[in-house]
C-alpha cells in the first residue's frame, strides 16, 4: 500500500531536514556530554573540589544565562555571531565549489586592516562616506589575499589548503609589520593604529550592538540567492560536485575557482571589517582571534547551506557571549567553550571519514542515506 500523494512531499520534507539536522544535532549532544566530563575532570582532579554530579548542569545553565537568558547577553550573542556568520558564510561558499578554504583567519586580518586604514586616514570625513568606503576596501582586501590561492588552485593547481595556510602566516607577519611601522599611532608607547574616527559603526541596540549585525543578517539571504538563483552560482556548485563534468558542459571551472576564492574571502574580509569598525575601532600588531577558524567549523556545522551557518553562527556567539558568565558563576574555566566548539568538529569530521570505509558502509546505510540526501538538497533547494 503506497502513500497518498499529498503525504509524500511531507515525508521528503521530514527526512531532508532529518538529513540537515541530524549530524550537526548529534554532533552537538555528544560535545555537550564530553564537556560534561572534562569539567568532572577539571572540578576533581585539577581543581581538587568535592565531585558534584550537577555541576555541568550548573556550567551550562551559566552558560545559557550569560547569552541568551538576558538582553544584554542576547545583544552580546549577536554581536559574537556576527563575524562568524559572515566568514562562515564564505567558507561555505568555498565548500559548494569543492574548495577548503583554511585562509579565512588571513583574510579576516588584513580584511580588518584594510577598513581600520582607511577609517583612521578619513577620521574626519563624512560617515555617510568612510565607513562604506571602509566596508568595501575589507571586501576588496579579503577577496585579493583569497584570489592568491585561487589564482594558483586555478593555474597551477596548488591545493588550497597548503597555499591558505601559509597565507595565513604571512597575513599575520604583514599584520605585524604595517601596524608597527607606516600604521602606527604616533607616540603610541605599544604598536597600534590610530582609531577610525567617523568610521565607526552606529550603535543600534545595548551598549555595543552595532550595524555590522544587520550587514551579516544581510549576507545569508543574498548568497543563498547567489548560489541557487543565479547562473553563476550553479556554475558553483556545479564546478563542486564534478570539475571535469562542468568543464565539458562549457562552464570554466578556473575562472569559477578563481571567482569563489575571491567571494569567501570578501565575505571573511567583510566580517574584520565589522568587527574592527564596530568594536575595538583600532587595531593593535599582535591582535589576535580565532574567528576565521571558527567559520571553519560553522560551515560545516551548517551543512555549508547558508540559512544552516546562520544558527550555527549564533550557537557558536552564544558559546562565546556566556563564557564569562560559566566561569564567574559555576567556576568552570571559560575556556571549556573553545573545547566543546573543537569537539564539534571532531564530530563532524568523524562522520565525513566514517562515510569512506567500505567496511562501515553497510552498518551506517541509514547516515548515509541521509549523506546523501543532504548533498542533493544542499546542490539543489539550499
Amino acid at each position: 500500500m503506497t502513500a497518498a500523494p499529498s503525504a509524500r512531499p511531507r515525508l521528503g520534507l521530514a527526512v531532508r531536514a532529518w538529513a540537515l539536522l541530524a549530524v550537526p544535532t548529534v554532533a552537538i549532544v555528544l560535545s555537550l556530554l564530553v564537556g560534561a566530563v572534562i569539567i568532572f575532570v577539571f572540578s576533581v582532579i585539577v581543581a581538587r573540589e568535592a565531585f558534584d554530579p550537577a555541576l555541568p548542569l550548573k556550567a551550562y545553565g551559566a552558560l545559557f544565562n550569560g547569552s541568551l537568558g538576558s538582553f544584554d547577553g542576547l545583544v552580546e550573542t549577536a554581536v559574537q555571531a556576527a563575524p562568524l556568520l559572515l566568514a562562515g558564510l564564505g567558507v561555505a561558499v568555498g565548500f559548494r565549489a569543492g574548495l577548503f578554504n583554511i585562509g579565512a583567519q588571513g583574510q579576516f586580518l588584513l580584511g580588518a586592516l584594510g577598513a581600520v586604514w582607511i577609517g583612521a586616514s578619513l577620521a574626519d570625513a563624512s560617515p555617510v562616506v568612510v565607513i562604506p568606503l571602509a566596508l568595501l576596501v575589507s571586501v576588496l582586501v579579503g577577496a585579493a589575499w583569497a584570489g592568491i590561492a585561487g589564482y594558483l588552485k586555478a593555474t597551477s593547481g596548488a591545493h588550497e589548503v597548503v597555499t591558505t595556510i601559509m597565507l595565513n602566516y604571512v597575513a599575520l607577519a604583514l599584520l605585524s609589520w604595517l601596524v608597527a611601522g607606516p600604521l602606527r599611532l604616533t607616540n603610541s608607547p605599544q604598536p597600534v593604529t590610530a582609531g577610525v574616527g567617523n568610521a565607526a559603526l552606529p550603535i543600534l541596540i545595548g551598549r555595543d550592538g552595532h550595524i555590522g549585525i544587520l550587514i551579516a543578517l544581510a549576507a545569508v539571504p543574498l548568497v543563498w540567492f547567489l548560489l541557487h538563483r543565479t547562473t553563476i552560482g550553479f556554475e558553483i556548485r556545479s564546478v563542486g560536485a564534478n570539475a571535469d563534468a562542468a568543464r565539458y558542459a562549457g562552464m570554466r571551472p578556473r575562472f569559477v575557482i578563481l571567482l569563489t576564492m575571491a567571494l569567501a574571502g570578501g565575505l571573511a574580509g567583510l566580517a574584520g571589517g565589522t568587527t574592527l569598525l564596530g568594536l575595538s575601532q583600532q587595531m593593535p600588531a599582535g591582535y589576535s582571534t580565532t574567528v576565521g577558524f571558527d567559520a571553519i567549523t560553522v560551515a560545516l556545522l551548517g551543512r555549508s547551506n547558508p540559512w544552516g551557518v546562520l544558527p550555527a553562527s549564533i550557537l557558536f556567539g552564544a558559546m562565546r557571549a556566556g563564557a564569562g558568565s560559566m566561569q564567574i558563576q559555576a567556576g568552570v574555566p571559560a575556556d571549556l567553550v573553545y573545547i566543546i566548539q573543537a569537539i564539534i568538529l571532531l564530530f563532524l569530521i568523524v562522520d565525513v571519514l566514517l562515510r569512506k570505509l567500505p567496511g562501515l558502509r553497510g552498518a551506517r546505510t541509514g547516515l548515509v542515506t541521509s549523506a546523501a540526501v543532504v548533498h542533493v538538497a544542499g546542490g539543489e533547494s539550499g
